[in-house]
C-alpha cells in the first residue's frame, strides 16, 4: 500500500550549462507531476554550470511540486555520472528516476514502468534497442555505428543481455538506489554501464522497456565520449572481478 505521506517519485535531472533546453523540460515534468495522484519531487543536479542553469531552477521553485537545486560543494564540473549520483542520493522518493535535461524521453514514460515494479523488478530502464522502440529523429550514421559497436562490447564485457545501457531514462526502487549509487566510481559517460553492472552483481532485477527517444541535434555528447566509455567498460569489468562493488 502506498504511503500517502511520503514522496512517491523523485525525478533527478543532471544539468551542465542547460539554460536553453532545461526550461522546456522542467515545465513539462512539473506539469505532468502536478496532475498525478501521488507526491513527487524534482531535483536538478547542477554539474558546475557557468550559465544561468541555477537561476532557471530557482525561478521555478515554490510551485505545486517541490523543485530543488543541488550542486557540487566545489562548484566544478565533475561529469554526468557524478551529477546523477549526487541527485539520486539527495532524493527521498520510494522510486527514483533520472532523465536527461533535453527531454529526449518524456516523463510520461513512467506510466509503462509502474506495472513492472509491481511485478518485482528493482530497476526499469528505457531502451532504444528494442523492437518497439520509436526513434523519429535518428542520430547521424556514424554515431549509430559507434553506438552499435559499443553496445556489443558492453554486453560482452559488463552487462550481458541489456540492449541499450546508455539511454538517459532509468528508474529504481528506493532500496536499490540506496544500495547501488554509493558504490559507484565512474563520474563521466560510463556511469550508466556501472549502474547496471553493480545492480546486477547485487542481484537486483532489471527490465528494459521500449521508449520513444528523440535525438537532439545539439547533443553535447562528443564522438570522443564513445572511446572514453570503452575504457570505462574495462574498468567496470575489472572492478566486478576484484569485488570492488561488494
Amino acid at each position: 500500500m502506498q504511503d500517502n505521506s511520503r514522496i512517491h517519485l523523485s525525478v533527478v535531472i543532471p544539468a551542465y550549462n542547460e539554460e536553453q533546453r532545461l526550461p522546456r523540460t522542467l515545465d513539462d515534468v512539473l506539469s505532468y507531476l502536478a496532475n498525478q495522484p501521488y507526491k513527487s519531487e524534482v531535483i536538478v543536479a547542477d554539474d558546475g554550470s557557468t550559465d544561468d542553469t541555477a537561476k532557471i531552477v530557482q525561478s521555478r521553485a515554490g510551485g505545486a511540486v517541490p523543485l530543488r537545486l543541488v550542486q557540487h560543494a566545489d562548484g566544478r564540473n565533475h561529469g554526468k555520472g557524478a551529477a546523477v549520483r549526487r541527485g539520486m542520493m539527495e532524493a527521498t522518493g520510494e522510486y527514483r528516476l533520472f532523465m536527461d535535461a533535453d527531454n529526449s524521453t518524456t516523463i510520461n514514460h513512467v506510466e509503462q514502468f509502474w506495472p513492472l515494479f509491481n511485478e518485482g523488478y528493482n530497476v526499469v530502464i528505457g531502451s532504444r534497442g528494442l523492437k518497439d522502440s520509436i526513434i523519429p529523429v535518428k542520430q547521424p550514421w556514424y554515431r549509430r555505428l559507434s553506438g552499435n559497436i559499443g553496445n556489443l562490447i558492453i554486453r560482452g564485457l559488463a552487462v550481458p543481455g541489456v540492449h541499450d545501457t546508455q539511454a538517459g531514462f532509468k528508474m529504481f526502487t528506493e532500496t536499490c538506489a540506496k544500495d547501488v549509487f554509493p558504490r559507484l566510481t565512474i563520474d563521466r559517460w560510463g556511469f550508466d554501464i556501472e549502474i547496471l553492472a553493480v545492480a546486477r552483481s547485487l542481484n537486483y532485477r532489471i527490465k528494459e522497456v521500449p521508449i520513444k527517444w528523440v535525438n537532439d541535434p545539439n547533443s553535447k555528447v562528443k564522438a570522443s565520449a564513445y572511446l572514453e566509455v570503452f575504457g570505462e567498460v574495462w574498468r567496470v569489468r575489472r572492478n566486478l572481478r576484484s569485488g570492488v562493488y561488494r
